[in-house]
């Protein structure tokens, strides 16, 4: 029994490794075309998503920009000075406020599609963070056109991850973060 137990632990590691491994290689690649869509979504988290989704904003690929999970204390001004937002950012970019988490992101770019009748966006979140974002927004959003559009972050290094401790550390949370959301929008749909 000790001995079954024991191969049992092994295979579940295996499997999570392997998991692992695949979960990485797998990530999306940043795009080197301009998107286009309804309109954009950044989900806060890091300079580089505002600036390339305000950047899209100013290039027309979509008609406005939502930056979800914003804090409280976070101006339209503050946004526009740190992402170098020109004209299309003074009139086509609102801030949510409400998002918590990534479920709370999808909800809440849900509730503002909806109500400006988008019906596809471009999702602008890290490389590592997409396949999470990209399952609780289809969840939130079943009938919506979803174009990822990940970013690099400087202080992430993918292309050889295993060689930096803290860049592992954060992929190993993110990967268990992304099982985690797999379950819960699978029981999700089911009810």
């Amino acid at each position: 029994m000790v001995r079954g137990f024991f191969i049992a632990v092994l295979l579940v590691l295996a499997f999570y490794a392997l998991g692992f491994v695949l979960f990485v290689s797998t990530l999306p690649a940043p795009m080197p075309v301009m998107p286009a869509a309804d309109a954009i979504v950044a989900l806060t988290g890091g300079d580089e998503r505002l600036d390339r989704a305000t950047a899209l904003l100013e290039h027309g690929a979509g008609k406005r920009l939502l930056v979800t999970g914003a804090d409280i204390t976070i101006t339209k001004p503050m946004l526009k000075s740190v992402a170098h937002g020109g004209a299309r950012f003074d009139c086509c970019a609102d801030i949510g406020y409400a998002a918590q988490d990534t479920r709370g992101n999808a909800q809440e770019a849900a509730d503002w599609a909806r109500a400006h009748d988008f019906k596809s966006l471009i999702v602008v979140t890290a490389r590592y963070h997409m396949p999470r974002a990209l399952r609780e927004f289809s969840s939130a959003m079943p009938d919506y056109a979803l174009v990822p559009y990940p970013v690099e972050r400087d202080s992430v290094v993918l292309s050889d991850w295993w060689r930096h401790p803290a860049t592992t550390w954060l992929l190993q949370r993110e990967y268990i973060k992304y099982l985690a959301s797999v379950f819960s929008t699978s029981i999700a749909a089911r009810t």
